[in-house]
């Protein structure tokens, strides 16, 4: 099925399930959006599994963060992970769902998919307005033999809070001096340039659009979107396609239990086949479920996602959580997610 269609058929049903099957068990979240294909086609698989239903509003972090905390939705999404002291300030707990990568992505004639090199310090120059020009030296030096444009770059970044954004910026903070300085790492930054996009989706649709335009996106909308991304340097020095092969190698030192909340970061990890921007989306609940079989509801979402949903989050080119992983999840699920006379909701 085609991204797009996929995604139009999950907001209707979605749709249709707030306006007359609002059961009990049916869940609401909100949050990130580079998770939102899977979620969707977990949400699917579940639905004709149990006839539950889930509602999940592709959002944005930013916005499933604030939506969790005034409690206006089940759970919250986000791709940037909180920290210790603000998830305790707001009485929440937050675990690993999925990992996957992000790409840039670029709209050049005549370049295929993955041929075009880029490195962190020539992406980053590009979104600090340093580099304007598709045949800029600095671009043709990584580029011998592909025929560049004299054309204008046209910028592409995301317009709403996005824990997209956040691993694309703490990449580029992390291999930029001056990137770092001047705009940061975080969910919302002051970009020195470009136009925005709403969502993957948006940021996607607009490189579309936009004959010489670059962006980032999670790597599920750029396949299935059929959008030409580039190669990646990594730490080691190496040019990357992105893969799941790759994206779990990011994954594999990951020092779970040494991270309060499950709080890993996986940019600019070390190692040869090490995707640079490769992530963790991470869920939020109340640490005390008011609605303890809502809550309920929710943790049986996930448990099924991670015994069941392995072969659709490949499929989409997102990398499952690992077995070791899951097991450290569902022990902080019965440790910390309670009902209101304090007893386990797992």
């Amino acid at each position: 099925m085609q991204m797009k269609q996929m995604v139009k058929s999950f907001v209707v049903a979605g749709s249709v399930a707030m306006t007359f099957n609002a059961m009990a068990a049916d869940m609401t979240g909100a949050g990130a959006t580079f998770p939102y294909p899977i979620y969707a086609k977990w949400a699917e698989s579940y639905k004709a599994a149990t006839g539950n239903g889930l509602n999940y509003q592709s959002v944005g972090s930013g916005a499933g963060i604030k939506q969790i905390k005034a409690k206006t939705v089940d759970f919250g999404a986000s791709d940037m992970p909180l920290k210790a002291e603000d998830l305790d300030a707001e009485g929440l707990m937050q675990f690993p769902a999925i990992m996957g990568g992000v790409v840039t992505v670029v709209n050049l004639d005549g370049v295929a998919p993955g041929q075009l090199k880029m490195t962190g310090q020539v992406v980053a120059d590009i979104y600090l307005g340093k580099i304007t020009k598709w045949n800029a030296p600095e671009i043709s030096a990584l580029n011998s033999g592909v025929k560049l444009p004299d054309a204008d770059i046209t910028v592409v970044h995301r317009a709403d809070g996005s824990g997209t954004s956040f691993l694309f910026t703490d990449w580029l903070s992390k291999v930029h001096p001056e990137f770092k300085a001047k705009i940061g790492a975080g969910t919302a930054v002051k970009w020195a340039v470009g136009v925005g996009g709403k969502g993957n989706e948006g940021v996607a649709a607009n490189v579309q659009r936009i004959k010489g335009s670059i962006g980032y996106v999670e790597w599920a909308y750029a396949k299935k979107n059929k959008m030409s991304h580039t190669q990646l340097k990594n730490k080691d020095g190496q040019f990357l396609q992105p893969d799941d092969d790759n994206f779990k190698a990011a994954a594999a030192n990951a020092e779970w239990t040494k991270t309060p909340g499950f709080g890993v970061v996986l940019t600019d990890q070390a190692g040869k086949t090490s995707w640079p921007v490769t992530g963790v989306s991470f869920i939020l609940m109340h640490k005390t479920q008011a609605d303890a079989a809502k809550g309920k509801e929710v943790l049986k979402f996930f448990d099924w996602a991670f015994k069941n949903g392995a072969a659709s989050a490949v499929e989409l080119d997102y990398v499952p959580l690992p077995a070791s992983v899951v097991k450290l999840v569902q022990d902080s699920w019965k440790a910390n997610l309670k009902d209101a006379s304090g007893k386990s909701v797992y």
